[in-house]
């Protein structure tokens, strides 16, 4: 079984950025949500852009976010994916994807196997899907560390590129990979240590648990 990429996101501090960089990881999440405690401004997440540059992937993460602050946070941070975190549509994904020329991922919560077949829709629209466990409505739409039936996506085989999300730490990563046979995995929270606060010792052992079933 080939490596599954990895995403690291919420990143919001140089240290946990570095830590990233050290595990191999493919990518770092910078969170343009204000509601999340992992959030980062435009001018922040430019300064760890500037750090990230040509050493890991950029990606960007807003939730129903209007066309100003998109155009902030890509210019800002030179972001190299856009992931849309909110009720995206299809065409929305779409629209951005030609406005910003930049790969556009679209998460989606699953609890149950319709929600899955949802990203169907996204087709031609979106680059990536990420299946992501669905929230209790009121709460944020992700990084509170709940998982969901891996199962629905076991080896998935859908139109367009796809990954994993919800509740991964280095505890449990190894084994979604081995029942869903995602390429690429995504944890925030399961790498903290206190809601917003990234644990390098975390980020090193979720990158090792991820490697060690290649």
């Amino acid at each position: 079984m080939p490596t599954a990429a990895i995403k690291i996101c919420g990143i919001s501090t140089g240290d946990s950025l570095e830590a990233a960089i050290r595990g191999r990881a493919a990518h770092v999440g910078f969170v343009f949500f204000a509601r999340s405690p992992r959030a980062v401004s435009p001018a922040q997440a430019a300064q760890l852009s500037d750090r990230a540059a040509g050493r890991i992937g950029r990606v960007g993460l807003f939730v129903d976010a209007d066309d100003a602050l998109l155009a902030d946070a890509v210019g800002a941070a030179r972001l190299d994916a856009l992931q849309l975190h909110g009720s995206e549509t299809p065409e929305r994904a779409a629209q951005l994807r030609a406005r910003f020329g930049i790969p556009v991922w679209k998460a989606l919560s699953v609890a149950a196997a319709a929600d899955v077949a949802r990203a169907d829709a996204y087709a031609g629209a979106a680059d990536l899907v990420l299946f992501d466990a669905k929230t209790p409505k009121g709460t944020l739409p992700g990084g509170m560390g709940l998982s969901f039936d891996w199962g629905l996506v076991a080896n998935w085989k859908g139109p367009l590129a796809w990954g994993l999300a919800g509740g991964l730490d280095p505890a449990n990563v190894a084994e979604a990979i081995r029942v869903t046979g995602t390429p690429l995995v995504d944890t925030s929270s399961g790498v903290e240590s206190a809601p917003g606060v990234k644990d390098e010792e975390r980020i090193a052992a979720f990158c090792a648990a991820v490697r060690s079933i290649a």
